[in-house]
Protein backbone atom coordinates (compact mmCIF):
# COMPACT_ATOMS: atom_id res chain seq x y z
CA UNK A 1 0.00 0.00 0.00
CA UNK A 2 1.15 3.51 -0.87
CA UNK A 3 1.50 6.75 1.75
CA UNK A 4 2.11 5.07 4.38
CA UNK A 5 -0.44 2.34 5.24
CA UNK A 6 0.34 -1.19 6.16
CA UNK A 7 -2.45 -4.12 5.96
CA UNK A 8 -1.73 -6.17 9.01
CA UNK A 9 -3.77 -9.24 10.63
CA UNK A 10 -5.76 -7.88 13.55
CA UNK A 11 -3.86 -11.11 15.06
CA UNK A 12 -0.73 -9.25 14.41
CA UNK A 13 -1.23 -6.12 16.65
CA UNK A 14 -1.92 -8.10 19.10
CA UNK A 15 2.15 -8.20 20.04
CA UNK A 16 2.06 -4.33 19.65
CA UNK A 17 1.14 -1.38 22.09
CA UNK A 18 -1.47 0.74 19.65
CA UNK A 19 -2.23 3.56 20.64
CA UNK A 20 -5.88 4.22 19.22
CA UNK A 21 -7.65 7.76 18.42
CA UNK A 22 -10.57 8.76 20.36
CA UNK A 23 -13.52 9.93 18.16
CA UNK A 24 -12.89 13.31 19.51
CA UNK A 25 -9.23 13.57 18.97
CA UNK A 26 -10.11 12.35 14.92
CA UNK A 27 -12.86 14.87 14.33
CA UNK A 28 -10.19 17.89 15.42
CA UNK A 29 -7.68 16.62 13.06
CA UNK A 30 -9.73 16.58 10.50
CA UNK A 31 -10.97 19.88 11.46
CA UNK A 32 -7.07 20.88 10.91
CA UNK A 33 -7.24 19.70 7.46
CA UNK A 34 -4.85 16.98 8.62
CA UNK A 35 -6.28 14.44 6.13
CA UNK A 36 -7.74 16.77 3.28
CA UNK A 37 -6.30 14.28 0.51
CA UNK A 38 -7.08 10.50 1.96
CA UNK A 39 -10.06 8.35 2.05
CA UNK A 40 -10.12 7.22 5.37
CA UNK A 41 -12.33 6.73 8.29
CA UNK A 42 -12.34 5.67 11.99
CA UNK A 43 -13.18 2.15 12.70
CA UNK A 44 -12.48 1.10 16.70
CA UNK A 45 -9.98 3.82 17.16
CA UNK A 46 -7.43 3.17 14.07
CA UNK A 47 -7.33 5.09 10.93
CA UNK A 48 -8.59 2.76 8.03
CA UNK A 49 -8.29 3.31 4.42
CA UNK A 50 -11.35 3.50 2.34
CA UNK A 51 -11.23 1.73 -0.95
CA UNK A 52 -11.35 3.82 -3.75
CA UNK A 53 -14.61 3.74 -5.55
CA UNK A 54 -15.23 1.98 -9.59
CA UNK A 55 -18.16 3.03 -12.11
CA UNK A 56 -20.08 0.23 -10.86
CA UNK A 57 -19.88 1.13 -7.10
CA UNK A 58 -20.86 4.73 -7.90
CA UNK A 59 -23.66 3.48 -9.60
CA UNK A 60 -25.07 1.54 -6.83
CA UNK A 61 -24.90 4.67 -4.61
CA UNK A 62 -26.35 7.13 -7.06
CA UNK A 63 -29.45 4.69 -7.41
CA UNK A 64 -29.46 4.15 -3.67
CA UNK A 65 -29.71 7.71 -2.97
CA UNK A 66 -32.22 8.65 -5.95
CA UNK A 67 -34.48 5.89 -4.64
CA UNK A 68 -34.85 6.74 -1.15
CA UNK A 69 -34.98 10.17 -0.99
CA UNK A 70 -38.37 9.82 -3.28
CA UNK A 71 -39.78 7.08 -1.12
CA UNK A 72 -38.57 8.57 2.23
CA UNK A 73 -39.74 12.10 1.79
CA UNK A 74 -38.98 14.07 5.33
CA UNK A 75 -38.94 10.61 7.21
CA UNK A 76 -34.97 10.47 7.22
CA UNK A 77 -32.28 12.48 5.81
CA UNK A 78 -30.42 10.53 3.23
CA UNK A 79 -26.44 10.46 4.13
CA UNK A 80 -24.14 9.93 1.49
CA UNK A 81 -20.51 8.78 2.17
CA UNK A 82 -20.83 11.11 5.49
CA UNK A 83 -19.69 10.18 8.97
CA UNK A 84 -21.73 8.88 11.48
CA UNK A 85 -20.20 9.20 15.31
CA UNK A 86 -20.76 5.88 16.28
CA UNK A 87 -19.47 5.77 20.00
CA UNK A 88 -16.09 7.34 21.49
CA UNK A 89 -13.52 5.28 19.03
CA UNK A 90 -16.11 4.72 15.51
CA UNK A 91 -16.75 7.19 12.66
CA UNK A 92 -17.41 5.10 9.76
CA UNK A 93 -19.02 6.45 6.49
CA UNK A 94 -21.02 4.44 4.95
CA UNK A 95 -21.95 4.67 1.67
CA UNK A 96 -25.68 5.37 2.38
CA UNK A 97 -27.52 5.86 5.65
CA UNK A 98 -30.86 6.66 6.60
CA UNK A 99 -30.68 8.50 9.07
CA UNK A 100 -33.01 10.68 11.61
CA UNK A 101 -34.00 14.43 10.63
CA UNK A 102 -32.17 16.83 12.65
CA UNK A 103 -29.52 19.30 12.22
CA UNK A 104 -26.49 18.04 12.42
CA UNK A 105 -24.63 21.31 11.77
CA UNK A 106 -22.98 21.03 15.19
CA UNK A 107 -22.37 17.13 15.18
CA UNK A 108 -22.57 14.14 12.43
CA UNK A 109 -25.51 11.26 13.37
CA UNK A 110 -25.11 9.14 15.93
CA UNK A 111 -28.15 6.46 14.74
CA UNK A 112 -29.61 5.46 11.46
CA UNK A 113 -32.17 3.50 10.03
CA UNK A 114 -30.11 1.72 8.08
CA UNK A 115 -27.15 1.46 7.11
CA UNK A 116 -25.79 0.41 3.42
CA UNK A 117 -22.04 -0.37 2.24
CA UNK A 118 -21.83 -1.29 -0.97
CA UNK A 119 -19.27 -3.89 -1.85
CA UNK A 120 -17.29 -4.60 -4.84
CA UNK A 121 -13.02 -5.30 -3.37
CA UNK A 122 -14.73 -3.90 -0.13
CA UNK A 123 -16.44 -6.73 0.35
CA UNK A 124 -14.76 -8.93 3.41
CA UNK A 125 -14.61 -5.91 5.69
CA UNK A 126 -17.61 -5.12 4.95
CA UNK A 127 -19.13 -8.59 6.19
CA UNK A 128 -16.71 -8.95 8.88
CA UNK A 129 -15.32 -5.67 10.23
CA UNK A 130 -18.38 -3.05 9.23
CA UNK A 131 -21.19 -5.35 10.33
CA UNK A 132 -19.57 -6.03 13.86
CA UNK A 133 -19.36 -2.17 14.20
CA UNK A 134 -22.88 -1.28 13.01
CA UNK A 135 -24.42 -4.21 15.02
CA UNK A 136 -22.30 -3.27 18.30
CA UNK A 137 -23.23 0.45 17.66
CA UNK A 138 -27.30 -0.59 17.58
CA UNK A 139 -27.73 -0.02 14.53
CA UNK A 140 -30.82 -1.67 13.55
CA UNK A 141 -30.38 -2.73 10.10
CA UNK A 142 -27.44 -2.97 7.66
CA UNK A 143 -27.36 -3.66 4.12
CA UNK A 144 -24.55 -5.09 1.82
CA UNK A 145 -25.22 -4.57 -1.85
CA UNK A 146 -22.77 -7.32 -3.22
CA UNK A 147 -21.77 -6.24 -6.75
CA UNK A 148 -19.83 -9.41 -7.78
CA UNK A 149 -23.02 -11.81 -6.42
CA UNK A 150 -25.34 -9.27 -7.95
CA UNK A 151 -27.05 -9.72 -4.11
CA UNK A 152 -28.18 -7.40 -1.18
CA UNK A 153 -27.36 -9.37 2.56
CA UNK A 154 -29.93 -7.51 4.67
CA UNK A 155 -28.30 -7.74 8.37
CA UNK A 156 -31.25 -7.55 11.34
CA UNK A 157 -31.05 -7.98 15.04
CA UNK A 158 -28.49 -5.77 16.20
CA UNK A 159 -26.60 -7.17 19.04
CA UNK A 160 -23.20 -7.15 21.12
CA UNK A 161 -22.37 -9.89 18.96
CA UNK A 162 -23.12 -8.74 15.44
CA UNK A 163 -26.37 -9.40 13.95
CA UNK A 164 -28.52 -12.55 14.78
CA UNK A 165 -30.23 -12.37 10.53
CA UNK A 166 -29.12 -12.36 7.50
CA UNK A 167 -31.18 -12.90 4.65
CA UNK A 168 -29.88 -12.84 1.02
CA UNK A 169 -31.70 -11.17 -1.69
CA UNK A 170 -31.33 -11.61 -5.33
CA UNK A 171 -31.08 -9.40 -8.76
CA UNK A 172 -35.01 -10.30 -9.43
CA UNK A 173 -36.59 -9.64 -6.15
CA UNK A 174 -37.41 -6.97 -3.76
CA UNK A 175 -36.16 -5.79 -0.46
CA UNK A 176 -37.85 -3.35 1.99
CA UNK A 177 -36.08 -1.12 5.28
CA UNK A 178 -37.71 -1.99 8.08
CA UNK A 179 -38.19 1.59 9.43
CA UNK A 180 -40.07 2.48 6.14
CA UNK A 181 -41.81 -1.07 5.38
CA UNK A 182 -43.79 0.73 2.34
CA UNK A 183 -40.77 1.33 0.61
CA UNK A 184 -39.82 -2.08 -2.09
CA UNK A 185 -36.35 -1.32 -3.52
CA UNK A 186 -36.19 -3.78 -6.87
CA UNK A 187 -32.70 -4.58 -6.49
CA UNK A 188 -32.10 -4.90 -10.28
CA UNK A 189 -32.80 -1.45 -9.89
CA UNK A 190 -29.73 -0.38 -7.88
CA UNK A 191 -27.22 -2.94 -9.41
CA UNK A 192 -25.59 -2.63 -12.77
CA UNK A 193 -26.09 -5.19 -15.51
CA UNK A 194 -22.50 -7.57 -16.35
CA UNK A 195 -21.23 -6.44 -18.93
Amino acid sequence: MSGGWYSYQVSDLSILAVRRFRRGEYDRLVDLGLFQDERIELIDGLLVEMSPQGARHAYAVRQLTMLFARAVGERALVQIQSPLALGDDSEPEPDVALVPPGDYSRAHPSHAFLVVEVADDSLRKDRLVKARLYARAGIPEYWIVNLPQRTVEVHRGAGADGYSSVSTHGADQTVSPEAFADLEIQISAIIPATT
